[in-house]
């Protein structure tokens, strides 16, 4: 898979790794764009593979071993104590036959931003004096050459201000220490201390690892104007509380700034991957958090607006992205469709959410370029064709499709602009075609195809890409957009998705298991998609269809609790059984912004929020089933103002703070 490179540096998915690249599911992650830590659950970074600090794309430090009296400390824990942080602890034992108690206990605060904190406490019965040397070096290797085997080799160090310093045709690093060392050895990248320890003492040192001509990284999430609101989750299921926590945690860890806007943010796909702009990620990540505030989803159509292509071409009113691999049975599909389409329903669904009218207004001209592009591309046909021209019409672009006209000439009305009836014409041909040509009858009671060729021939396959027919968008009064499919099909797709076949028990298969072609790790064939998972929960709960909705929230909170609430975007789809786990997928983004969102989006959608903040109304329409017992959900954000909601085990919901003027619809 190829992503564009971006300011915050370049991030591909690694087509081939080397024997020696550790996999991303077996590191700690620490993330505060542009900066991020890697290391192993040992706490040494020992330049092997991944390991190491980065800024903007770019290993600053690759190696930073520490050793006590000659000697590598014995690592006993390590764990994620923020998204931005870990703390790794190790103990020394330095008194030979001193039996099996440790003298000294090391503890590492390993930060995002290129600082570690070094802390040393005596657990010794005598005093102790203990020389500490911390061994240090970089390639200033790209993060995309290194996922690649192509990283360089170590640089040569100099000794500069209290630490060291590297640097390359490409740039430089340095490595400061506080306390300064007492020795600093260039040719081996060494800092030298030696501290005295009382009984019971404790010593501390402090490394500051900077990329040269960059000063200290100042992570957007971590700032006072950070866009998302820190909403909050109690209830009866124990995993309520810690998902929102970490979703809201690690989605701030992956914001960041428009360097020629910095008033507008936007999300990061992943780490380690995909640090950058993934157009369609972000736009799917800032619709999913909608309930936590519309500032994210305004600085994310913003800078997206200013990517639009213009001109007298084809292409013309297009987001463009890069193309996505679509497994064997399709072509590569372009994310740049998806988010040409996903613009304007944002935009019309943020205004529900509270977005300014101003706001909305300024920018209503690039959705309606959005709009103009599908009009024409798709011309005198029905369909829309991925990637044009000529290539498939997939099931999931005329999901996309339909909603952007449906949402687009809902928002074009609003503002009293033109095209919003030509869109409705065109959505209800779209509708009437598909329920017919999409749709195969078979002995099971039928399914939707994935794509029709441009043959016309249908593929056959079920996957997880026909959620997206049930994610048919916000209108006016609370009420859901007209979806593709009748009542009859809706309630076939949900049964199929509520079958074993898709329902691994840990969440939504993206392939069925009885496809040609399925594989359990398949990133497109098999594997659990996050967002795709909470979309299929939301949309099947909207659609009256709880006890497949719930099955699925079950299993995908079941699967949060085994990696410690921290989603990754996907994970093999396995079946569930009795005492087992989900296995990682050894290539995904953890954290992942729309695996960050998925989590408020599940709990938003069981308390059934659907604001419309132009008309004054916030309808509620709760899961009755409370799969997960009573929930409440605070800190959120209607109409730009505080909004919490109670949803007992009944499924009756009580509206505990919201804005005045708001008028509760049920």
């Amino acid at each position: 898979m190829t992503v564009g490179k971006t300011s915050a540096g370049p991030a591909p998915r690694p087509a081939a790794t080397g024997s020696e690249l550790p996999p991303a599911h077996s590191v700690i992650i620490c993330v505060g764009l542009p900066g991020l830590a890697i290391s192993t659950d040992q706490g040494q970074l020992n330049g092997h593979g991944l390991e190491g600090f980065y800024r903007a794309g770019r290993r600053v430090l690759s190696r930073c071993q520490i050793r006590i009296a000659g000697r590598e400390p014995l690592a006993v824990q390590a764990r994620t104590t923020a998204a931005d942080r870990a703390r790794f602890v190790a103990t020394a034992r330095l008194s030979p036959g001193g039996g099996p108690d440790p003298d000294v206990v090391v503890e590492r605060t390993r930060h995002a931003d290129g600082t570690e904190r070094i802390t040393l406490h005596s657990a010794a019965v005598r005093p102790l004096r203990l020389p500490v040397e911390v061994a240090l070096g970089t390639d200033l290797a790209d993060l995309g050459a290194i996922a690649s085997g192509r990283a360089g080799p170590e640089l040569s160090a100099s000794v500069h201000d209290s630490g060291l310093r590297w640097s390359c045709a490409a740039g430089g690093s340095s490595v400061t220490a506080d306390p300064p060392p007492s020795d600093a050895l260039a040719s081996a990248g060494l800092l030298r201390w030696e501290f005295d320890l009382p009984p019971g003492g404790t010593a501390g040192l402090e490394l500051r690892v900077r990329l040269d001509g960059a000063g200290p990284v100042r992570a957007a999430g971590r700032a006072a104007t950070s866009p998302l609101a820190s909403a909050r989750a109690t209830g009866d299921h124990p995993a309520i509380r810690p998902l929102l926590d970490t979703s809201i945690d690690d989605l701030q860890s992956l914001l960041l700034r428009d360097p020629a806007h910095p008033t507008d943010t936007h999300l990061a796909a992943g780490a380690p991957w995909r640090c950058g702009l993934a157009p369609a990620d972000a736009l799917v990540a800032a619709r999913m958090t909608l309930p936590l505030g519309t500032r994210l989803a305004a600085g994310t159509l913003r800078t997206l607006a200013r990517t639009q292509l213009r001109g007298q071409t084809a292409r013309s009113g297009m987001i463009p992205g890069p193309r996505r691999d679509a497994g064997a049975h399709l072509p590569a599909g372009c994310t740049g469709t998806e988010a040409t389409l996903l613009f304007p329903a944002l935009l019309a669904e943020a205004s529900r959410w509270g977005l300014s009218r101003q706001e909305t207004e300024e920018l209503l001209p690039t959705a309606e370029r959005c709009l103009g592009w599908l009009r024409a591309t798709v011309g005198e046909g029905t369909y829309l064709c991925d990637p044009q021209p000529g290539g498939a019409a997939r099931c999931e672009t005329q999901a996309h499709a339909h909603r952007a006209a449906v949402l687009g000439a809902d928002l074009l009305d609003a503002f009293d602009r033109p095209g919003g009836a030509a869109l409705r014409q065109w959505a209800h041909e779209l509708r009437s075609a598909f329920r017919e040509e999409f749709w195969v009858d078979d002995r099971g009671g039928g399914r939707p195809a994935a794509a029709r060729a441009p043959d016309g021939r249908l593929v056959l396959q079920l996957g997880a890409a026909a959620v997206h027919l049930l994610d048919t968008g916000l209108l006016g009064g609370g009420e859901q957009a007209p979806g593709l499919l009748d009542r009859a099909q809706t309630e076939q797709l949900a049964r199929l998705l509520g079958s074993p076949v898709m329902d691994s028990g840990w969440g939504l298969r993206g392939l069925g298991t009885k496809e040609a072609g399925y594989n359990p790790f398949g990133h497109r064939t098999g594997a659990v998609r996050v967002h795709e998972t909470a979309i299929a929960v939301a949309g099947l709960a909207a659609a009256g269809y709880e006890k497949e909705a719930g099955s699925l929230l079950r299993g995908l909170l079941a699967a949060a609790e085994t990696f410690g609430h921290r989603l990754p975007e996907m994970y093999a789809g396995e079946q569930r059984t009795d005492g087992s786990a989900p296995l990682p997928h050894p290539a995904a983004c953890r954290p992942a912004a729309t695996a960050a969102a998925a989590g408020v989006l599940l709990l938003s959608a069981l308390a059934g929020i659907r604001p419309d903040a132009p008309a004054g109304t916030v309808t509620l329409r709760p899961v009755r089933s409370a799969p997960l017992g009573e929930i409440g959900l605070t800190g959120l954000r209607v109409a730009g103002a505080p909004f919490s909601v109670r949803v007992s085990r009944l499924g009756l919901a009580v509206v505990e703070e919201a804005d005045g003027r708001l008028q509760l619809r049920s």
